[in-house]
This record gives C-alpha cells, structure tokens and sequence, in this order.
C-alpha cells in the first residue's frame, strides 16, 4: 500500500518536472546544439530523478572528457538508466534506442533532437545501418551507451548479450567503460508501474583500451565485458 501511495504522489511530480525541462531544452534546441546543451541536460537528469525519489549516487572513476570518445556498456535495468548516466558523466554522450521509442508524443521528439540512435533490433540489415551510423560518430568522437543486453531485465538478472556493440567496438577501436548500474531494478520494474523510493548507483569500472581487445574475437570480447560489469555489481 505504501508504494502505491508514494507513486500516486510521486509519478504527477516527476511528469511535471520531466516536462518543464523538456520544454526548456526543446526551446534551447532551436538554437543550441546538443553537445553545449549537456550541463544543461546533466542538471536536468538530476533533479528529475529527485523528483521521481530516487538519489543518484556516482562510484569509481569518471573517464576524462579529453579521452574521448567512449563507448559505456552497462546492464540495463530500468527506465531510469539514460537518467543516471546523462546525470553523471561530464561530456556529452548518446545512444541507440528502440524504434518504438521513437513515436512516443514526448520522448520520441525528445530523444531525436538530443541526437540518439533508432534501431530495429529484429530487423538485420535496419539496425547495421544504425549501428554504423554511431561507427560514424564515434570517429567524431561522440561517446555512446549501448546496453549489450538490448532491452530492459524483466527478472533483474543480466541477460545474455548481443553482438552489435562488440562489432562496433573492434570496427572503431574505442575505449570501452563496463559500466554497472544497481538500484535502477528496484526503484522501477518494468512489469510494474510503481515506483520505489532510494538509491541509484552508478559504479564506473576501469577502462579497456584498444591495444587489451583489438585482437580478441566477438565472443571473448563479450565474456570479458559482462566480466568486468558482473564484478562490478558485486563489488
């Protein structure tokens, strides 16, 4: 009962928070770029996680905005996550999204003027085209999250994970950052519309340089990145 209070209150404040600073950013954006936009959208992310009751807490090592680009793989838990990475590093970074994201009245218009990626996941030729496309960016050193699991947990376990970001790795050469993300399961499943009040961990792992990977196939590459987010979330 007490989430269901606490939501009732919770979810109202957040939307209103949430579409306050969207209409400020979408009115920047007619004449701001993204990138000179993102303190803006740092603070935003902060305060808007506030308002749904959650504290951002930030672990380990931020990467220096002079090493980019980078690309953050992390394991995907909830509806907060973008959240929590935009309200933590300090450079602009971007990502790929479901293309059904993309048709949400708000979010959909939201995230196509910050700059990030649609991609259809079940079909091929589409997402390897948006897959090269951030290829593209990151060789304009544009840092990216992509989640290698593709798609929230439901079970709050990591799921198995896919191909695309390690292709996009070895193509480009990119620092990669494992990158674990605690709480977010808990604050708000995705099977369930309640919220729950806490905290959100961000934990930031060392990063894996070009010359440790550039000569390991997909799947070692894999293994060796849940590794490192597996340890992390257990730290």
């Amino acid at each position: 009962m007490f989430r269901i209070i606490i939501s009732i209150i919770l979810w109202p404040l957040a939307l209103l928070v949430f579409l306050l600073f969207v209409a400020v950013f979408l009115l920047l954006r007619l004449f701001i770029k993204p990138i000179p936009l993102f303190p803006y959208v740092r603070f935003a992310c902060r305060i808007m996680m506030l308002a749904a009751g959650q504290w951002l807490r930030i672990e380990g090592n931020l990467p220096n905005k002079k090493g980019q680009p980078y690309l953050y793989l992390f394991n995907h838990e909830s509806m907060f996550d973008p959240f929590m990475f935009a309200g933590s590093v300090k450079h602009y970074i971007t990502g790929v999204g479901a293309n059904y994201q993309f048709s949400y009245p708000v979010w959909g218009f939201l995230i196509k003027r910050y700059g990030a990626i649609p991609i259809k996941r079940k079909k091929l030729d589409e997402a390897i085209h948006s897959l090269d496309t951030a290829e593209e960016l990151i060789h304009n050193n544009i840092s990216f999250i992509i989640s290698p699991e593709g798609t929230r947990t439901v079970s709050g376990e990591m799921g198995p994970f896919k191909k695309g970001p390690f292709h996009v790795a070895l193509k480009t050469g990119v620092t990669i950052v494992p990158v674990a993300l605690i709480g977010a399961y808990k604050a708000k499943k995705k099977t369930d519309w309640k919220l729950n009040p806490g905290i959100l961990t961000i934990r930031f792992g060392e990063p894996i340089f070009r010359d440790e990977y550039s000569k390991l196939d997909l799947d070692t590459l894999s293994k060796l990145v849940r590794s490192k987010i597996i340890k992390l979330i257990n730290q």
